[in-house]
């Protein structure tokens, strides 16, 4: 049986890789949160142009394959727009980030209309202003409801990062097939199971500090308006709606 233990310079490789996954998801999830919440308040707008304008990005974007996505933001992009040392990194982001806003759209818009509808009618009648009313009343209130799916659609996100290393971005994924292809030349076949055994790990861990996150963020935020830790987990189950101008 293989040692389950790379030797240092391969990790040190794999740490490279990991600060590119990083760094794609970190931009990835900024770009996603931001088209989320215009398309997601767009879908409520009181404006038919803008609530049919949000449903077509985000029945496209959802129903986009993400690496067909990845193709045209990296290969077919530059060319319709002459666009030379397009980079890899920005590409990745923009296709993830936008296939993360289409699905976090649904996920914004089934958590606003959440909030009973006797909390728009208040704002109302103290004289705040749509925006006001947004930001102070019907957001932070949605919060505790779009935090847990919120967190799962972020864990995934993190594992499609995994698709950028097909346009040449050298993340971990692209580290470790180069590691393996290493592996092969030198006739040491035993270290790819260990290779990829200390991925999955990697994702892995990953994933479990997304989760926390989230988990501690969405206590802090039922706490905070005395919601139920258990209502949190309705996301997408809409209740009375709110209606949104803009």
């Amino acid at each position: 049986m293989p040692d389950l233990i790379l030797s240092g310079s391969n990790y040190a490789r794999l740490m490279e890789g990991l600060v590119v996954t990083l760094q794609v998801l970190a931009g990835s999830v900024i770009l996603g949160t931001l088209l989320s919440l215009i398309f997601g308040i767009g879908r409520l707008s009181t404006r038919a142009w803008v609530r049919r304008g949000s449903s077509v990005y985000v029945e496209f974007a959802r129903g986009a394959s993400a690496i067909i996505l990845l193709f045209w933001m990296f290969y077919a992009l530059p060319i319709l727009f002459g666009i030379r040392g397009w980079s890899p990194m920005l590409a990745g982001i923009l296709a993830l980030g936008m296939n993360m806003g289409a699905y976090g759209a649904e996920i914004v818009r089934g958590a606003v209309l959440s909030v009973p509808k006797g909390q728009s009618e208040a704002a109302v009648a103290l004289n705040l202003t749509n925006t006001q009313r947004l930001r102070h009343i019907v957001l932070p209130q949605a919060v505790p409801v779009i935090l847990p799916p919120y967190g799962n659609l972020v864990i995934e996100v993190m594992k499609g990062t995994a698709l950028v290393s097909l346009i040449t971005l050298s993340d971990l994924a692209f580290e470790v097939q180069k590691l393996r292809v290493n592996s092969v030349v030198l006739s040491d076949s035993a270290t790819t199971p260990v290779l990829y055994l200390n991925v999955l790990i990697i994702y892995f861990i990953l994933a479990f500090l997304i989760d926390r996150v989230f988990k501690l963020a969405e206590r802090k935020s039922a706490a905070r308006f005395g919601v139920a830790p258990q209502r949190a987990k309705k996301a997408g189950k809409p209740a009375a709606g709110v209606g949104v101008t803009g």
